[in-house]
């Protein structure tokens, strides 16, 4: 079976991932947590410590699933080493070109506290999917979640990351799913999804 590693979102901590790791494990993967502070370091500073984190792995081969900001590390991760063990990726509610939402959240008192430093990691954005790792990306079509208090979304979104922010050159495949953002973190349905890539490499997109 495979090695997997999970990467959390902003906000939160290892235990985020605990509903993924657990259907992996049942299913006979090996699973890791790189768990991080958010909002305590830049992108480049989080994806040095992951890094950090995988140099200590005797592996031949490690995919990777990142939630939101993770997905962000990830790939932060990969487009500066190459010497990362080959395997996929899988996104989840990733903001790839870019989180407008933390944009219009700014009006807010104390959003300075509520993303310290990652702020500028989720305005980050990437032009293209570094090319060494089969990447795979699904978006949530459920409008729930922290853009509402910045206003009713005005496209397509999971609540906090517009469908459009999630997609850029290089994506092997992707799919969209009728969940909110956090809801990603325990639908059967997506972690069904996120297996299926990891071993097949594409989405069942009849599911």
């Amino acid at each position: 079976m495979a090695n997997v590693l999970l990467v959390h979102g902003l906000w939160n901590r290892g235990w985020a991932m605990t509903a993924i790791a657990r259907r992996l494990r049942a299913h006979g993967h090996e699973v890791r947590v790189f768990s991080y502070p958010t909002r305590g370091d830049s992108l480049d500073g989080h994806a040095d410590e992951l890094h950090k984190f995988i140099s200590g792995m005797v592996i031949e081969e490690l995919h990777m699933v990142g939630h939101s900001m993770g997905g962000l590390v990830i790939l932060n991760m990969l487009s500066r080493f190459d010497d990362v063990p080959p395997g996929r990726v899988v996104l989840m509610g990733t903001p790839l070109k870019g989180a407008a939402v933390v944009k219009r959240l700014e009006r807010l008192p104390g959003q300075k506290v509520l993303f310290g430093k990652a702020r500028e990691n989720l305005l980050q954005g990437f032009e293209h999917i570094p090319d060494n790792h089969e990447t795979g990306m699904i978006s949530g079509t459920r409008a729930m979640g922290l853009g509402r208090i910045a206003g009713k979304p005005v496209e397509p979104s999971d609540g906090s990351v517009a469908i459009s922010e999630t997609q850029v050159d290089g994506l092997k495949d992707s799919i969209e799913m009728p969940v909110a953002h956090s809801e990603m973190l325990v639908s059967a349905d997506v972690l069904r999804q996120v297996e299926q890539f990891i071993i097949h490499g594409s989405f069942n997109h009849n599911d």
